[in-house]
């Protein structure tokens, strides 16, 4: 299974940028597919995620701001970004669940400047 993540990036605060994560090598469907972030000498944390039954749950500090959107049909996962600020700044994790298996992405660097 590999998780392939883009869309990362530079942009000023207040901008939007558009993290995707496609999901290649398996044939199931993941039970929860969303992402996380973490930043230099802190726990990775949570963005946002989506399980196959339900809605999407948001780490508090982007609830109203960022989005998440599934496609289930291409293994897909994408998060926009709206109203950067400057503490967003982190790498992004796309994860994704299986059973008792959980799978990462390798990462993608969000820098928001002030």
């Amino acid at each position: 299974v590999q998780l392939v993540e883009s869309g990362g990036g530079l942009v000023q605060a207040g901008g939007s940028l558009r993290l995707s994560c496609a999901a290649s090598g398996m044939f199931f469907v993941f039970n929860d597919m969303g992402w996380y972030r973490q930043t230099p000498g802190k726990q990775r944390e949570l963005v946002a995620r989506i399980s196959r039954a339900g809605s999407p749950n948001y780490g508090d500090s982007v609830k109203g701001r960022f989005t998440l959107s599934r496609d289930y049909a291409r293994n897909t996962v994408s998060l926009q970004m709206n109203e950067l600020k400057p503490e967003d700044t982190a790498v992004y994790y796309c994860n994704a669940v299986y059973n008792v298996n959980n799978y990462w992405g390798q990462g993608t660097q969000v820098t928001v400047s002030s």
